[in-house]
């Protein structure tokens, strides 16, 4: 059995990862989504368990403390963190665990597991990126600035991915991602079984 890989999926704030995600899974009923733990707040229409695990301060140290993540971090104000058990679960069922994750995440998750696959997704400008976030209604004035800033930042570390995706429009980005995760499949470290099998 070909052996399964996390998916790193990240980038600024109103890049459009979540909705980029959810059109892959959409599409692709083989991958699997990592659910990550949060201290934020649901948003309106998020579920528990299905778009987070939505935990307060001190459930979430304690997670820290038995070191239950494969990476966590603040993010504007709010902690998030990967849960090491489902990922490491999945990928030795031979699964493709797509995970949504903000910069600092991935280049946590580079620094440990560097087997994993990263795509950062980038807005065709940053002018879209700001009517992404004023659009979406849930961002004070402050936070939105803050948002931008944070994005200029994060944009430092692009050389630290595997593969850049612009997201101008969904389904072209999906394609895109999905042209990636053939290519991966195919790599000899993960047919290493098959290729020996031949021999």
């Amino acid at each position: 059995m070909p052996k399964g890989f996390l998916l790193v999926i990240s980038g600024p704030s109103g890049s459009g990862k979540g909705t980029v995600c959810k059109k892959l899974l959409e599409r692709n009923k083989d991958l699997v989504f990592s659910v990550s733990a949060t201290t934020r707040k649901p948003r309106k229409g998020e579920i528990d368990g299905v778009n987070y695990f939505f935990v307060d301060d001190e459930k979430f140290n304690e997670m820290i403390s038995n070191n239950e993540f494969l990476e966590y971090a603040n993010v504007h104000g709010n902690w998030y963190g990967t849960p090491i058990k489902f990922v490491t679960d999945e990928i030795e069922k031979g699964e493709i665990v797509i995970l949504e994750i903000d910069v600092q995440g991935a280049i946590q998750i580079k620094e440990k597991y560097k087997e994993a696959v990263f795509i950062f997704l980038i807005p065709p400008s940053m002018n879209e990126l700001k009517n992404r976030i004023v659009k979406r209604g849930t961002e004070t004035k402050e936070d939105i600035e803050l948002r931008l800033k944070n994005a200029l930042n994060e944009l430092k570390f692009v050389d630290k991915y595997d593969y850049i995706v612009i997201n101008d429009e969904v389904d072209k980005a999906v394609n895109k991602i999905e042209a990636i995760i053939e290519a991966e499949k195919l790599r000899v470290a993960r047919l290493k079984d098959i290729i020996n099998s031949i021999i």
